[in-house]
């Protein structure tokens, strides 16, 4: 899967891939994909824009897959712990991954108007480790996320 970027796109096409990623990766590593743990994944592959837990927890109870925080905070342990969502820090919030499964270091755009979140493909996580170690310092963690406005929500005057 690769990012479709800010702009319009089948987002059909996303959920598809992107399930069938975690599908395959979920059986070749003999993990249990839940129906809460697809429909939580599934819920963050039709929007490219960060949601939080509650807001994925009025979905569910809705649908009558749980009601109580645990739920969706099982759900997304999982699906963090195995690459298959990002929790985005500036927003509290979490995404599908544009590469479900695969070990990687993200780095992100968030449109502060829509909340639309774009995963960047590469990372600048090696330039930020390269530095580091000439530096002597260990890294542990790299969270990149930048800030600004989608195409679709600047002002075009």
């Amino acid at each position: 899967m690769t990012s479709p970027g800010f702009q319009a796109h089948d987002h059909a096409r996303c959920v598809s891939d992107g399930m069938e990623a975690a599908l395959s990766y979920c059986e070749k590593n003999g993990l249990k994909f839940t129906p809460v743990r697809q429909r939580v994944f599934e819920i963050l592959l039709s929007e490219h824009k960060a949601m939080g837990a509650y807001d994925i927890l009025e979905i569910l109870a809705k649908e009558g897959m749980g009601s109580q925080p645990p739920v969706v905070y099982r759900a997304l342990d999982f699906l963090g712990t195995h690459g298959f969502v990002h929790k985005i820090e500036k927003l509290n919030a979490f995404v599908a991954c544009d590469h479900p499964g695969s070990d990687h270091d993200p780095a992100f755009m968030i449109c502060r108007s829509c909340t639309k979140v774009v995963e960047m493909d590469g990372s600048p996580s090696s330039e930020i480790s390269s530095a580091a170690q000439d530096l002597g310092f260990e890294v542990e963690a790299v969270v990149v996320e930048a800030e600004g406005l989608c195409p679709t929500c600047q002002d075009p005057s």
